[in-house]
């Protein structure tokens, strides 16, 4: 069979139902969004729908014939932004399907180095928002508290922290939206969900949200040893795409 260009909705259950065509309909040389395919006379192209069924039976023989440990490794690859993860994760799989659960201690085979190496990005980003996630108190109609944050992770993580953050604030309703891809991690009540979230759905500071900034904001510059400053190791632990969101810093003079 001839090989194929599969354009799918960038979806997960869109992507396994890509993986289920490349052994059913014909080889993938290529997985894209419909978005990002540029059409190319060497391969056919060729739209692949979601199909819930299809994506189950891949779903169920990544957990038996390879892991659950792998299909959680899948399924974190395929959050991140890299532009090549369809491909890597399809080369994973189509390995570990030969040579099951062992495949992931194969930490030198090129194939199981490139989605590794996907997971270890994805993973320093998730610890990342764990440290510079930064609350704010915004109104609600029936004026009660909420907490409301603002993220902008190269990876699609919000996901990833949901536990942490939904078990810290257990009973303390909280918003963590993710600006660059509009939607936002809501918990209340130890439940939390993902939904859309625009900035037309951002709601308003509470009125003594201002103050407690400056609060912070002058906690901070004091408690700096100014000898000490070491502006190229701070950014090493605080690169500067989290300073806009982080409400210690008022912009990026403040930090060096």
């Amino acid at each position: 069979m001839d090989e194929l260009i599969y354009i799918y909705d960038g979806t997960f259950e869109g992507l396994l139902s890509c993986v289920y065509h490349h052994y059913y309909t014909g080889p993938a040389a290529a997985i894209c969004l419909a978005e990002n395919y540029q059409p190319s006379f060497l391969c056919e192209s060729r739209t692949i729908e979601t199909d819930e069924e299809k994506a189950a039976r891949v779903y169920d023989a990544i957990s038996s014939k390879i892991s659950d440990y792998d299909l959680r490794c899948v399924y974190r690859a395929f959050l991140s932004c890299d532009p090549e993860k369809e491909m890597v994760i399809l080369r994973y799989l189509v390995k570990g399907f030969k040579l099951g659960p062992r495949i992931s201690f194969l930490h030198g085979d090129p194939v199981v180095y490139d989605l590794q190496n996907i997971l270890k990005k994805v993973s320093r980003e998730t610890e990342r928002m764990l440290q510079f996630v930064r609350f704010s108190v915004v109104d609600t109609e029936d004026n009660k508290e909420l907490l409301y944050a603002e993220v902008e992770p190269d990876h699609d993580v919000i996901q990833l922290i949901a536990g942490h953050f939904t078990d810290r604030y257990r009973y303390q309703p909280f918003i963590i939206r993710d600006v660059k891809r509009d939607k936002a991690l809501i918990a209340y009540n130890k439940q939390w969900y993902i939904s859309s979230f625009t900035a037309d759905d951002v709601p308003a500071f509470a009125r003594d949200e201002q103050q407690y900034r400056r609060l912070w904001r002058t906690y901070f510059d004091h408690i700096a040893i100014k000898e000490r400053i070491n502006p190229r190791c701070q950014r090493n632990f605080m690169p500067d795409r989290y300073w806009k969101h982080l409400t210690e810093v008022n912009d990026t003079k403040r930090i060096v």
